[in-house]
């Protein structure tokens, strides 16, 4: 275990998107973007219950995490860790309103589906790199 450098932590905290890769039950990779935060030295973002990177996730914890700066995409961190939680409820519906805030400006996330439960992914980092 590691803890975030302050580029990390820096990146994390604009609102950058970052790309998580997980594996597939073939092993091969699937990459997805998400909107990313942080919490308590770990990195977190929010999935929808069901998502491919959610199912992976559950069944191999091990993640790698890339984000750029969106000013200057040479500018980046990359992550690779562990998922340690997974926090799902009104927790977790909280969070997601925070991004959208956060992203889009938004006080509600805009394009929650009837019936789509979401989910906090919370991520150990194991080993940073900064270019």
């Amino acid at each position: 275990m590691t803890d975030l450098t302050d580029k990390a932590r820096t990146l994390i905290d604009e609102p950058n998107f970052a790309y998580v890769a997980t594996v597939m039950e073939d092993g091969s990779p699937q990459v997805s973007p998400v909107w990313i935060d942080r919490e308590d030295g770990r990195v977190v973002f929010n999935t929808a219950v069901g998502r491919v990177k959610e199912r992976n996730l559950r069944r191999d914890p091990r993640i790698a995490i890339s984000i750029a700066d969106r000013g200057d995409q040479y500018s980046k961190v990359d992550i690779r860790g562990r998922v340690t939680d997974f926090v799902e409820g009104d927790e977790a519906d909280r969070h997601i309103d925070k991004m959208a805030k956060k992203y889009i400006g938004q006080e509600t996330y805009p394009w929650k589906s009837p019936g789509e439960q979401r989910v906090i992914v919370k991520v150990q980092p194991e080993r940073i790199s900064e270019m």
